[in-house]
């Protein structure tokens, strides 16, 4: 399977194939390439709509050049750095810890979604300890996932857009876990007594939210292929 960065040419059938009504995954087949990257490149690049396979790569080239020396987050006021500030906040706002969601912003704006934990100490200025901290929750969190290079006996630590999908799945389960242990509790309190009756219903409410974000996220998971 082809790896690295996108070829011209490569950008080219992408286009070509966006205007054949093809999808992202079908597109990746016939590039030899994984669905995540394609639709990476396409989002980042105008969308289904307005994705131009000259400008993409024109683009790309430029992004290269400014990825080759990396300016820290106080320096980079470009758009694209405050955008990406502006995504980390949203991140932090919603309760992930600020180093977790550098790494996890980082990872997702990355050409190819792959980063190892050299590259990310480099490219974040912060220490190996920290990255190690912040990937490792990601990772447990359904997040990142983490591979092998064998060649270079190192850790690679990729996102992709199934990581969506197994970050549900792992909140939708420990929310069920913690339904359920509500209404044992009520249970042994007796669900008729005033603190066993206020578990009863927290328990049912959380299990049937956990319901239906799995059925609505195992009904929309195709979106991700």
């Amino acid at each position: 399977m082809p790896g690295g960065r996108l070829t011209q040419q490569e950008r080219r059938r992408i286009a070509a194939g966006l205007a054949d009504g093809l999808s992202y995954a079908e597109i990746g087949r016939r590039l030899e390439r994984p669905t995540s990257t394609i639709s990476r490149e396409v989002t980042r690049n105008g969308g289904p709509g307005g994705y131009r396979s000259r400008s993409a790569h024109e683009a790309t080239v430029r992004r290269a050049r400014r990825g080759a020396a990396a300016p820290s987050r106080a320096d980079d006021r470009s758009p694209g750095g405050v955008a990406q500030e502006t995504i980390i906040d949203l991140a932090v706002r919603s309760g992930m810890p600020r180093m977790m969601a550098r790494v996890h912003v980082d990872l997702l704006l990355s050409e190819d979604g792959r980063r190892t934990a050299a590259e990310l100490v480099g490219r974040l200025k912060v220490s190996p300890a920290s990255v190690s901290v912040a990937v490792n929750a990601l990772v447990e969190h359904g997040y990142v996932r983490r591979e092998r290079d064998p060649q270079r006996r190192r850790d690679v630590y990729v996102v992709d857009d199934q990581a969506w999908y197994h970050s549900v799945a792992i909140s939708a389960r420990q929310t069920r876990e913690s339904a359920r242990a509500a209404m044992a509790a009520a249970e042994v309190l007796g669900p008729d007594s005033p603190v066993g009756e206020r578990l009863l219903r927290a328990g049912t409410f959380l299990e049937r939210v956990v319901d239906d974000m799995r059925e609505s996220a195992d009904r929309w998971r195709t979106l991700l292929m």
